[in-house]
């Protein structure tokens, strides 16, 4: 650190929030690299947007970060090799649910070679940024899946002049940010400033939970660092509420600007990254290497020795289980993600995906838990940050009155889960509202 400087306030205070315990059980066990799986499944669609398009078929021989699949459109993102090895198989899988997913099947050879063609990608515009993370096959990290490269690629009428570099990780359980901001602050640093010097942001904004004082203290290396010497970097503490890491409610707390409803961060003049995502993408910038391993937090009340691990994309939710020794009969449940967003796994042949940055498993749970009648208490609606009134969204759907959902403003909901767990009646209101948000969807096409 080069010189004094003092974190940020939140520019505007959010809207209700959730105070949830926070279990980071993880946060000072560094990540572990584990072994290549005999076998990786790896999805042509691990992110919002079209299904990435196979280019390799059964025999093909393949290296770590070789493409096996190419970008469908604009709004999707290149696939590569996880492991070394073999192609045994292009077909559809059932990996979790019901729904069938093209997989690539490649047979490990143990060996976890790079590929030989792998280079530095050279990077002396902002466009050439954008192409980088095209090329790297880099979505959001934290969750959302989105291909990095479209946010990286704003539209000319768009007049951007803030990079938000999300570090909130606000879920229970997850450390994989935190890791990230323990393990790799150099290149934290590197990739901050090449941003700034490229897109020419007026101010760049590192926020993180004020709960995580070593990753504070950590980040505060960024903004404090001689590169800054017009103090464009800036740290910003936010308050430990749920959900602050959320793309909108992060932006408002930076910025205080609000983004429509169908609106995109780059029209109210900001992008949002999260921190493994910048981070991964200045280290493709470096190597070559895109993005073929996920850091996950393998945690939750039927794991023993909880641990932050290193896996190739595409690895079976079985094969982690394995190398953690969890012994599945006493497993009640598993959740990829974290427990508020997370999506529960029905099937341990399920992957680790692009986006994966959590496994929470869980131990079977006898206790009765009963929903009961709603008693109009209005604690939803307090907790809610996009000031919904989950309730009234619930009595309609009860009601099949679908007209009203576009009134109660339905697509606003950022499926957060915060009014599910506040409820004491144990109503199934972010279920509802995300399937008011799709029925809504298909009404208006």
């Amino acid at each position: 650190m080069e010189k004094k400087e003092k974190a940020l306030r939140p520019v505007r205070k959010i809207h209700g929030g959730a105070r949830l315990p926070h279990f980071k059980n993880t946060a000072e066990i560094e990540t572990e690299v584990m072994p290549a799986p005999g076998t990786v499944f790896i999805p042509v669609s691990q992110h919002i947007g079209a299904p990435a398009e196979a280019v390799v078929k059964k025999g093909d021989k393949v290296f770590v970060g070789s493409l096996i699949a190419k970008e469908g459109g604009f709004v999707s993102a290149p696939i590569h090799s996880s492991v070394s090895g073999t192609v045994t198989g292009v077909a559809d899988k059932v990996l979790n649910g019901t729904a069938a997913v093209k997989c690539i099947e490649i047979e490990s050879d143990g060996e976890m070679t790079p590929d030989p063609d792998l280079k530095p990608f050279e990077v002396n515009t902002a466009q050439d940024i954008a192409a980088a993370a095209k090329a790297c096959g880099l979505v959001g990290l934290g969750g959302a899946g989105f291909p990095a490269h479209v946010k990286l690629s704003p539209s000319k009428d768009a007049e951007i002049d803030t990079l938000i570099i999300n570090a909130a990780e606000c879920e229970p359980y997850i450390t994989a940010d935190y890791r990230e901001c323990m393990e790799n602050v150099e290149g934290i640093i590197a990739a901050t400033y090449l941003l700034r010097d490229k897109f020419h942001f007026k101010r760049i904004v590192i926020c993180v939970e004020n709960n995580k004082p070593k990753a504070i203290k950590a980040l505060m290396e960024v903004a404090a660092n001689k590169l800054d010497e017009e103090d464009t970097v800036k740290l910003m503490k936010l308050p430990s509420t749920y959900p602050q890491g959320a793309e909108k409610v992060i932006i408002y707390s930076a910025t205080g600007r609000k983004v429509p409803l169908g609106k995109l961060p780059s029209d109210v003049g900001c992008i949002v990254m999260n921190v493994t995502s910048l981070s991964k993408l200045y280290n493709f910038i470096t190597t070559g290497m895109p993005l073929v391993a996920k850091r996950i937090t393998v945690d939750g009340t039927a794991v023993t020795s909880p641990k932050n691990l290193m896996v190739p994309v595409g690895t079976p939710i079985k094969d982690v289980l394995e190398y953690m020794g969890i012994d599945t009969e006493n497993v009640g449940r598993i959740i990829m993600g974290g427990p508020m967003m997370g999506q529960p796994v029905s099937n341990i042949d399920a992957v680790v995906e692009k986006r994966t940055n959590a496994l929470l498993v869980m131990s079977k749970d006898d206790r009765e838990y009963r929903r009961t009648a709603c008693i109009r208490c209005g604690r939803c609606q307090r907790t809610c940050p996009m000031h919904l009134t989950p309730a009234k969204v619930e009595t309609a759907y009860r009601k099949g009155d679908t007209a009203a959902y576009e009134g109660l403003n339905v697509n606003y909901c950022i499926e957060c889960g915060s009014c599910s767990f506040i409820c004491p009646a144990r109503r199934p209101l972010t279920e509802v509202m995300r399937i008011a948000k799709g029925e809504l969807r298909r009404q208006k096409k």
